[in-house]
């Protein structure tokens, strides 16, 4: 995807903080509440109940309506979902794609039904997507792989030694934008020698484990470091690890994204090196946002709209895409990071 940054100045910002979402009918001039639809590819990951219940009150703050689904990674049930928003008469579409390389066709169905599609968290490739909402993938594997490199010079006082790569679906465009920061600073390392790069179907914990276990027998437990696309496959990582009495942040450097609760735990337990936390509520309210200003201004290009970060070429289209930030949560600034900002108790994270 190639990448253009722009900011679009004016009177933007206040489209994007209507306080309701009604509009008049277009035929009898009554008013109605605007409809908008949320598809997750999952609820797999913990992460995702935060989306929800981030992204519904946001919603109803504004006075907009949801229909609401999740697909459980599943293709053919995404394309059945998203065709059931359209025929409840959502007005637009705020949509994580489970494939990223097919989805491009349900937006132009959307489009056919005069319905705008706003990306969410995973940018589909190849398809007219009217505006994306996404956290800075970019930044989320240069960050993982940055502590990789400072934890290894600590240890071995030089930036040396094997790492695996643990990505996420196959051909994700999401697990593939992590991925490349993760990739540059192994480029600008070339001490480091990247062992294995593993893509897992439906970012699979267990996958991720199966291919940990295959590894550790493969190298003789020579492994140094394990960067994961999700705190789900770091959590297989750390118990494929954890067998072999590796789970230990002194002994193998792990890292995850996503910030689950029992990442936080084993980066607090000294289990795990280092998560990423993405800022969900940002998120999924900048998405709601997004949504509700399209559906008010449907003749409008949403370019002259959103006040937005980047323009992304995907292929298809430019795409106006708002990035929200990413921390690097390790043991040194978990407590004032997760617990300080209210997204897990000292309690939660400790136990105390």
């Amino acid at each position: 995807m190639k990448v253009r940054r722009r900011t679009v100045l004016g009177g933007m910002a206040s489209l994007l903080a209507a306080p309701f979402a009604l509009s008049l009918h277009p035929s009898s001039g009554a008013v109605e509440k605007i409809r908008i639809g949320f598809l997750l590819k999952t609820m797999q990951e913990e992460r995702y109940q935060r989306d929800k219940a981030a992204f519904l009150a946001r919603a109803k703050a504004m006075g907009a309506e949801v229909i609401f689904d999740s697909a459980n990674n599943d293709e053919q049930a995404q394309l059945s979902a998203f065709e059931n928003m359209l025929s409840q008469g959502a007005r637009v579409i705020v949509l994580q794609p489970v494939n990223t390389g097919t989805a491009g066709s349900m937006v132009t169905s959307a489009h056919k039904n005069n319905v705008k599609v706003v990306g969410y968290d995973s940018m589909l490739v190849n398809g007219p997507l009217d505006a994306m909402v996404m956290q800075d993938s970019w930044a989320v594997g240069r960050l993982q792989a940055e502590a990789m490199a400072a934890w290894l010079k600590a240890k071995y006082g030089s930036v040396k030694g094997n790492v695996v790569l643990i990505r996420g679906q196959p051909g994700d465009s999401n697990a593939n934008t992590m991925s490349s920061g993760v990739l540059e600073v192994l480029k600008a390392n070339p001490d480091l020698k990247l062992v294995a790069d593993q893509s897992h179907e439906g970012w699979s914990p267990d996958k991720a484990m199966a291919t940990a276990e295959n590894l550790l027998t493969k190298f003789g437990n020579r492994i140094d470091a394990v960067i994961c696309n999700n705190s789900g496959m770091a959590r297989g990582v750390v118990a494929a690890l954890d067998a072999q009495g590796l789970a230990n942040a002194d002994k193998v450097f792990v890292a995850g994204s996503d910030a689950d609760l029992v990442n936080i735990q084993f980066v607090a337990q000294g289990k795990q090196a280092a998560d990423i936390w993405k800022k969900i509520t940002p998120l999924a309210e900048s998405a709601v946002e997004t949504a509700v200003t399209l559906a008010q201004n449907p003749d409008k290009d949403p370019r002259t709209l959103l006040k937005f970060d980047r323009l992304i070429n995907n292929g298809a289209v430019d795409v106006p895409t708002i990035v929200t930030p990413v921390v690097l949560v390790d043991k040194t600034n978990l407590d004032s990071t997760i617990i300080a900002e209210g997204f897990y108790t000292r309690q939660q994270v400790y136990g105390k």
